[in-house]
């Protein structure tokens, strides 16, 4: 044969080609839901975040007294300066790691596990000397993470305290289609301890699912698909064998230049 490095060159292509090719990969999201308009609609289900260890609330309590100016600041923080000096922030309580919280004038209050309407109302019951004092809670650091095959992988603050999958995904710039839909893995803390949990992105239950609302702190983890970590490792082995040619090309040439 006349030209065998050209002959080399269409086996070695044909040779990738084949490694590349794979079984079909799932790309779109919710790839198997049916359109429900003009059938009966799915029932979205009502999530209350729940308080955690590390949590650092905003917890502001208001009466209608004519004599509030007095009354209220029993119950509240004192209020900080911004950096501008131009708005006030109130201060927050942060959830120690016994789950509780030192609030004004009831002392330690255990608030762990307790959802912001709850904690309004055990507030409210131990409030004797204010009538009928209203109670706002707010978290501070309602936060999640994305690691992984995403196109912004990092920490994202929610300032509306209730995010779903798919929203959380949107914010971190989407995943790109080197990113597993199918085997999106959740990292949550419930009642002090860690659990992990898989969601697919691609399948029509995915609103069903326990990870499809986020928690705060929720760490969220994409892996890559085979053929992304396939096509890496054929760019190492490329790479080393393109070293290890140059090495023998150089070698070569020093022995030509010296024999």
């Amino acid at each position: 044969m006349r030209n065998p490095s050209f002959c080399c060159l269409i086996l070695l292509s044909l040779f990738f080609i084949s490694c590349n090719s794979s079984k079909t990969i799932q790309y779109n999201y919710l790839a198997n839901a049916r359109d429900t308009s003009g059938k009966e609609a799915l029932k979205v289900k009502v999530f209350e975040p729940v308080i955690q260890k590390n949590d650092l609330l905003s917890i502001q309590v208001y009466t209608s007294t004519t004599k509030s100016s007095e009354t209220d600041p029993l119950y509240n923080l004192p209020a900080t300066q911004s950096v501008n000096q131009s708005n006030q922030l109130p201060q927050g309580y942060l959830v120690d790691a016994n789950g509780n919280i030192e609030f004004p004038r009831l002392g330690l209050l255990h608030v762990e596990g307790l959802t912001k309407m709850e904690l309004a109302n055990l507030i409210k019951s131990k409030i004797t000397d204010l009538t009928n004092p209203s109670v706002m809670i707010r978290f501070l650091n309602f936060r999640i993470t994305f690691l992984g095959e995403v196109n912004r992988p990092g920490t994202i603050s929610i300032p509306y305290e209730k995010i779903n999958i798919l929203e959380a995904v949107g914010l971190a710039g989407d995943l790109p289609l080197t990113g597993k839909k199918d085997n999106v893995h959740v990292i949550r803390e419930v009642n002090g301890k860690r659990e992990m949990g898989t969601i697919d992105l691609t399948s029509k239950n995915v609103f069903e699912s326990p990870y499809f609302n986020l928690m705060q702190n929720d760490i969220i983890i994409v892996d890559a698909t085979k053929s992304k970590l396939r096509s890496y490792d054929q760019s190492i082995i490329l790479q080393r064998v393109s070293f290890a040619l140059t090495l023998i090309t150089s070698a070569a040439i020093i022995y030509n230049i010296f024999k």
